[in-house]
């Protein structure tokens, strides 16, 4: 987690031009179906581990929360976050997952959106988590589904005609790192099992609320015709949590 191409600027001007950067939560196409996992924000204390350009704290501010801290190592990101998404009751702190240090009990909702799978030990977040949170406190997060994961290239099997013929999914049960390709860079992203993910949120003492491998909106599949190839395979992994 502590490499940060997010503050390499032709990294960072690629990531801009994404949906899920320009659209906001609107523009990112698990949205439809995580949003509705979240729970009640009203009075809330909210922390959101990975949070970019700030948009789920801006909607857990718009919803009811009545503070919201959002942890990024990418300066870049928090200087655009407090930009365009500098509410009251924010606050943005730049710091790597692995440090981030706050007493027990200090939050009712803990938040991270496709940034745990970019952290070594989910053991040690989900452990940090359980503690931070509030009896009865809910975590909620998305990581890259363990079939997107799993071979490492994250790319599609081609024919002679560049045609997509399948996903490739290899070395599943092989857990950890994995170098491959986003945006025209090398990324070390963390492989792990479903079962990995699904067990270690129990051996903490978490309850699983809801897990959802979300597909592409209808209107997101009418207006964006590529995402079709969504519903070839999954693509991310949602879960919700309660401590």
């Amino acid at each position: 987690m502590k490499e940060n191409k997010y503050d390499n600027p032709s990294f960072f001007d690629q990531y801009e031009k994404m949906l899920r950067s320009q659209l906001g939560l609107e523009g990112a196409g698990e949205w439809h179906a995580l949003k509705n996992m979240l729970p009640d924000f009203k009075g809330k204390k909210v922390l959101d581990l990975g949070c970019g350009f700030g948009w789920h704290c801006r909607y857990a501010i718009e919803n009811g929360a009545i503070s919201v801290v959002g942890i990024d190592l990418s300066e870049k990101m928090l200087a655009r976050a407090k930009e365009i998404n500098d509410l009251e009751g924010i606050l943005y702190e730049r710091m790597a997952l692995e440090d981030v240090d706050f007493p027990a009990e200090q939050f009712d909702i803990i938040l991270s959106s496709l940034t745990l799978h970019y952290v070594e030990s989910f053991s040690k977040i989900t452990q940090n988590v359980y503690q931070w949170l509030t009896a009865g406190g809910s975590f909620v997060f998305s990581v890259e589904h363990p079939v997107f994961t799993a071979e490492g290239s994250q790319d599609w099997n081609y024919d002679n005609n560049g045609e997509k013929t399948a996903w490739p999914v290899d070395k599943y049960f092989i857990e950890g790192k994995r170098n491959t390709t986003f945006l025209g860079e090398n990324v070390i992203k963390y492989h792990r099992t479903l079962t990995s993910y699904l067990n270690t949120l129990l051996k903490q003492g978490f309850k699983i609320k809801e897990i959802i491998e979300p597909e592409p909106s209808a209107e997101m599949l009418k207006e964006i015709p590529e995402m079709k190839e969504e519903l070839r395979r999954p693509m991310m992994l949602l879960i919700s949590a309660e401590k």
